[in-house]
């Protein structure tokens, strides 16, 4: 292999190795989860909040002609403003 012909027979082995470990570490970040919660109200209830948040970011006409990540973060943002927190379980 080409790369091998540049950085060595060890070296090549070695970064090899580095590359499988973080291979594994970004599968097992992977395995967590994570879940909107609000103090005072129901699970069930973070459809409407997020549903109501992203219509009111779609009409944003600054948001409008952006990317879609643009109106995640901004309905994101919403959700948060009405209480919800995005915790790692």
């Amino acid at each position: 292999m080409v790369a091998q012909q540049f950085i060595g027979g060890e070296g090549f082995m070695r970064l090899l190795r580095m590359l499988g470990i973080g291979l594994m570490v970004a599968q097992l970040g992977a395995c967590s989860s994570t879940e909107w919660v609000h103090p005072n109200k129901p699970s069930e209830e973070f459809t409407n909040d997020y549903n109501r948040c992203q219509g009111a970011a779609l009409r944003d006409p600054k948001l409008q002609q952006g990317s879609q990540l643009l109106l995640l973060n901004a309905t994101e943002r919403c959700v948060q403003k009405e209480g919800w927190r995005l915790i790692e379980r």
